[in-house]
């Protein structure tokens, strides 16, 4: 990973979350990783949209929507999420 691919996490935490197509999903609230090797594992939703609420998406023991880290695609202003991946 080129130096400049990396971010801290404090970069992502707050980023709206859409899909290719241009679904808002909500936001980054926080991020779920493997402690041992640093994998990335899920992104924790803020402000879930009614559509990604329909969606039977995995949830934590508080209720909130993670997203694998697998589906994201891009980092920029927005996370952009393949949702074919999600469900």
């Amino acid at each position: 990973m080129a130096e400049d691919d990396k971010r801290f996490s404090r970069q992502v935490i707050g980023k709206v979350v859409v899909s290719k197509s241009g679904k808002r999903f909500g936001e980054v609230a926080d991020i779920v990783f493997e402690t041992k090797t640093g994998e990335l594992i899920h992104l924790v939703l803020a402000n879930p949209t009614p559509y990604i609420q329909k969606l039977e998406l995995e949830r934590d023991g508080e209720g909130n929507i993670l997203i694998p880290f697998s589906a994201v695609m891009a980092m920029g202003d927005f996370l952009v999420i393949s949702e074919e991946d999600i469900v």
